[in-house]
């Protein structure tokens, strides 16, 4: 077995990129937090995941290059190129904790805090073990009253369309 399956597995979900192709603050504050959790994790797999693209780069380039960066080795990222939104992470990421035989242990998740709940939600769907990463940045930090309430109400419905869609890619799969 390669060793660094060994390790826990950290799936890191996309933000926005701006239109340079450079990391949007919340993008970087998501890989930060992953890689303060894996400090204590030396042989974790790291799997960025979001394929919507600016200026010719995903986001899990753009984090795939911000962990390599941090001292992270090639052969502990996995980059997840396909989804464009939380549904198609759930989905591919699961492909991939499958290909690399990963089971019986949980899966750590690294997003935003008003993201968060509905990665675990959708990852315990999927029939996945998770924890959260602790996330020790302000994450709705200079937004107005109505921008949070944009941001809050989208992720309250985002979230139950995605678990009935996972729940509908679980049967049909």
């Amino acid at each position: 077995m390669n060793p660094r399956r060994k390790g826990v597995p950290i799936i890191i979900f996309g933000a926005a990129l701006r239109p340079d192709g450079s990391p949007s603050p919340a993008l970087v504050n998501r890989v930060n937090a992953a890689l303060s959790f894996g400090q204590n994790s030396p042989n974790a797999l790291y799997i960025p995941t979001g394929a919507v693209p600016q200026a010719g780069r995903t986001e899990a380039d753009v984090m795939s290059e911000l962990l390599k960066n941090a001292g992270i080795s090639d052969g502990q990222i996995i980059a997840e190129q396909t989804a464009t939104d939380t549904f198609d992470s759930i989905v591919a990421c699961s492909k991939i904790l499958q290909k690399q035989n990963i089971k019986n242990q949980s899966i750590m998740l690294a997003t935003s805090p008003y993201h968060m709940p509905r990665c675990l939600l959708l990852m315990k769907i999927a029939g996945w073990e998770t924890k959260a990463i602790p996330f020790p940045y302000a994450s709705l930090q200079g937004k107005t009253a109505f921008q949070k309430f944009y941001i809050l109400t989208h992720e309250a419905l985002a979230c139950a369309w995605d678990a009935l869609l996972v729940l509908l890619w679980r049967i049909v799969r």
